[in-house]
């Protein structure tokens, strides 16, 4: 026979929710399979089996959903702003012991806001909400009314979801303590800490020149304060609005300096040469900032110590980014976050960074691309219109709320893992190596001339910004050195930095 949709795709399809994506089809079928789609999701044919008893039965549709596909909240809640209360109220009430019963209900009050009324009494073990094998969870809270134990990664308010795909397995399973205790000991104890200082300066020009811009050096030495001062607010504080108004404050210039989370609409978009301007991404209306940052302050507090450190950077820092509390300063703050979360939750040992900004900057379509992951479904499903002068309004914000409440930071999560170990195993040893070879040039060099160090450091950086090339255009720096000297110095560095 041919296969028929079941669970989230017919759901889909039965109420036509075409702007929505499914990680996971399922489909009735005479054979088993599993299908990877050209985007990535997962398409699986159960067997006859696996067939819903009352096919058009939309409450056993959702029963399937829960069971066997992947968990989307925003998807779950247009749903069931489309199914009866009293089918729902019915379905749990003829078995309201069954697990089925007891976690449509809890997502029906959680998700709508509204309450169900039960003829019957929910009875029956505690039972897990979310399969910790399939999804990353929270803190444990009991739930009476509906028997479960709630271990979602936040609240109502804010809860986004994190699954457990092999690849965010096989990321987590790498310790990442031990690999900077391994890198740190290939190094000497000087090189390493000459290195460290070095990156946190880096860090803070790479996150400034992804958002294309260039700090001054008062600027750029308290952004390297900040980062050096990571971690050291507690969990209730890290997201609370006058510490992220303080450092929203020190990293824009003082014209742009914000006294609180925004009220009016904002956007990410860039303006053409004609005066038009191009929308990437709409950020969440003015109304929705308080519940919305409350709840990311929420889940902060449901992850602390129960969820992996890397996973809680994703979610704090994304998280940050997406909401957009502030008119500028968001994208540098959101790569601030992952820094204090890793500090705070010692994943990182103090006084020392993983560069990861760089690392993004040096592989910008890559962070562009996780960013969009997020920006281009929302901008498929959302309605505004635009005054022409860079003004913005939402026309159907109750269309699109599920969508900033209830993101799925999969991609987001496996995206910062893997570039934080490939800059523990590229950058930081590349980073490394050119202090420790740095040293040695400064050593050749003055052993050819014993000149000032002033003169010695400029030379080395002319020959490394000329890539081991003396540039005869900076010749009127060095008037009392030879050729013949000057030669042999670009020989030497040459030779220490393998150019040649």
């Amino acid at each position: 026979m041919d296969a028929r949709p079941v669970g989230g795709q017919w759901l889909k399809e039965h109420f036509n929710l075409v702007n929505y994506t499914l990680t996971h089809s399922s489909y009735i079928a005479n054979n088993a399979s599993i299908r990877l789609t050209s985007k990535g999701n997962i398409e699986q044919d159960y067997g006859i089996k696996y067939a819903v008893t009352i096919e058009n039965n939309v409450v056993h549709q959702i029963e399937f959903y829960l069971k066997y596909d992947d968990l989307n909240l925003d998807f779950l809640q247009a749903i069931f702003q489309l199914v009866p209360k009293m089918e729902i109220e019915a379905f749990i009430g003829e078995s309201p012991a069954g697990r089925s019963g007891r976690k449509i209900g809890f997502w029906y009050e959680f998700l709508m806001g509204k309450s169900l009324t039960l003829n019957r009494s929910v009875s029956g073990n505690y039972i897990d909400l979310m399969d910790s094998d399939k999804y990353l969870t929270g803190r444990t809270e009991k739930n009476s009314r509906w028997r479960l134990n709630n271990n979602l990664l936040g609240t109502s308010a804010y809860c986004p979801i994190i699954r457990k795909t092999r690849e965010l397995d096989d990321l987590l399973g790498q310790d990442l303590t031990t690999k900077l205790e391994e890198l740190k000991a290939n190094y000497p104890e000087d090189i390493f800490r000459r290195a460290t200082n070095y990156l946190y300066t880096k860090e803070t020009k790479s996150s400034y020149e992804i958002e294309k811009e260039q700090p001054s050096a008062d600027r750029t030495q308290k952004f390297v304060g900040l980062l050096q001062m990571a971690g050291s607010e507690p969990n209730e504080q890290m997201l609370q609005e006058s510490r992220l108004v303080a450092l929203q404050n020190a990293i824009v210039d003082p014209r742009f300096a914000a006294a609180a989370f925004r009220n009016f609409q904002n956007y990410v978009g860039q303006s053409m040469s004609n005066g038009q301007e191009i929308f990437h991404y709409i950020c969440p209306p003015p109304n929705l900032m308080p519940s919305l940052m409350e709840g990311l302050q929420a889940l902060t507090l449901k992850t602390a110590g129960q969820t992996p450190a890397e996973a809680r950077a994703t979610l704090i820092a994304f998280g940050f980014v997406f909401v957009h509390p502030f008119e500028d300063g968001n994208g540098r703050l959101h790569r601030f976050l992952i820094h204090d979360v890793l500090a705070h939750d010692e994943k990182v040992p103090k006084g020392l960074i993983i560069p990861v900004s760089a690392h993004m900057l040096n592989h910008i379509r890559e962070y562009d691309v996780i960013l969009e992951k997020y920006s281009k479904p929302l901008m498929q499903r959302v309605k505004y219109s635009t005054s022409g002068i860079g003004e913005v309004e939402i026309l159907n914000p109750e269309e699109i709320e599920g969508y900033f409440r209830y993101p799925d930071l999969t991609d987001q999560c496996i995206y910062l893992i893997r570039t934080i170990h490939e800059t523990i195993r590229e950058d930081m040893p590349n980073e490394l190596t050119f202090v420790q070879r740095f040293d040695e040039a400064k050593r050749a060099v003055q052993q050819i001339v014993d000149m000032p160090d002033k003169n010695i450091t400029m030379m080395l950086t002319f020959l490394h910004q000329n890539k081991g090339i003396f540039p005869k255009r900076r010749r009127e720096y060095f008037e009392k050195l030879t050729d013949e000297e000057i030669q042999l110095m670009q020989e030497a560095y040459r030779r220490i930095y393998e150019l040649d």
